[in-house]
């Protein structure tokens, strides 16, 4: 199993709702985030993978657990990890950690999101070309 990739995300006043936690729904924008930047780490912006592959990934479904809330100025770190590859579709698993680097870190939340390879302009599913599936079974373009 490859490791996971690692985001730092800080938690400012717009991600907290009225009882000072973050908002249910800024967890999926941070799994969003990390997922983007995963792609970005391996080679692959996601307007250039539409403009020169002529694909997109979308999010096909999710399914969030929250354990534990996270408030203003924590700062989280959201990993994100392959689970399982498919040819035009991947399953990826996240956490949000606050306290990462510290003796007793805290899981927060956890996520399984299953992402769709999809023909940039027709929008159905297309197998994940091989130059990708091959980096991001390697884990790291180095």
């Amino acid at each position: 199993m490859l490791p996971a990739f690692q985001w730092p995300v800080r938690v400012y006043y717009e991600d907290t709702d009225a009882g000072g936690v973050v908002f249910y729904a800024n967890y999926l924008k941070y799994m969003e985030r990390s997922r983007t930047e995963w792609l970005r780490h391996l080679g692959f912006e996601q307007e250039r993978l539409m403009r020169e592959q002529g694909v997109i990934f979308a999010v096909r479904s999710a399914r969030v657990d929250y354990l534990r809330p996270a408030a203003l100025d924590d700062a989280l770190t959201i990993t994100a990890r392959v689970a399982d590859q498919r040819r035009a579709s991947l399953h990826i698993h996240h956490e949000v950690w606050r306290g990462m680097e510290s003796e007793a870190p805290e899981l927060l939340c956890r996520g399984e999101v299953k992402i769709a390879c999809l023909d940039a302009r027709q929008f159905t599913p297309r197998p994940i070309p091989d130059t990708i599936a091959a980096i991001m079974n390697a884990g790291d373009p180095q």
